[in-house]
């Protein structure tokens, strides 16, 4: 698996997450969800869509995610570890999160504004769709660089759930929809930071047992 490597291929990671390359993709998708983080999280609140404020949230903990991964280039292989994860916690908390805020929502009977969801879910698609594009060389890097690009991916694959739940309401007049993709999005953060975790981990005990070595 990635992360599972020779010498070569360790040294050929390390140059990769120090490469300016590499830096100015961690730059670019940083502002972009950050910025979206901003518009979604007062759609969805305007909205009353779970959807939209998980996907809001979800943008929150990649910036903070970027910015890690901007903060560790460069590093040895065990930073870049620590770092991816203290990132895979936090992805399983999010999806942890949004699991309870969607039965909140259920709880309530909140019925979300399709209209408001669909053009910030297609909004919020073209944005991520370009970040997976560009991190996509990346994604079989390190576990720190499979974090990024396991975001990027899962954050694209839940702009199309929105806009689909965006019809759904819209379709039925229900927000039963609206609760199903909150749902399907927490699965994907708490299934996307397991695997960043357990291979974070894996690299952890390759390092140890390196630094054991003559």
């Amino acid at each position: 698996m990635s992360g599972c490597c020779s010498h070569d291929n360790c040294s050929s990671q390390a140059k990769a997450v120090d490469s300016p390359a590499w830096r100015r993709a961690l730059w670019v998708a940083l502002g972009v969800n950050a910025s979206m983080f901003v518009a979604e999280i007062a759609a969805g609140a305007a909205a009353g869509s779970a959807s939209l404020q998980a996907d809001a949230l979800d943008f929150l903990g990649d910036a903070a995610n970027y910015a890690i991964s901007i903060g560790v280039a460069g590093l040895g292989l065990a930073w870049r570890a620590r770092a991816a994860l203290l990132k895979g916690w936090a992805l399983l908390a999010l999806g942890l999160w949004v699991l309870g805020s969607t039965a909140w929502h259920a709880y309530a009977g909140t019925l979300p504004q399709a209209e408001v969801m669909g053009i910030v879910g297609v909004l919020a698609l073209i944005a991520n769709a370009g970040v997976a594009l560009m991190l996509f060389r990346f994604r079989q890097g390190d576990a720190n660089m499979r974090s990024v690009w396991i975001c990027s991916r899962n954050d694209a694959i839940g702009n199309i759930a929105v806009v689909a739940a965006a019809a759904g309401v819209f379709g039925t007049g229900t927000g039963y929809p609206d609760l199903v993709v909150a749902a399907i999005m927490a699965f994907l953060g708490i299934s996307g930071g397991w695997q960043i975790i357990r291979q974070a981990q894996t690299e952890l005990r390759f390092d140890a047992r390196a630094a054991l070595r003559p």
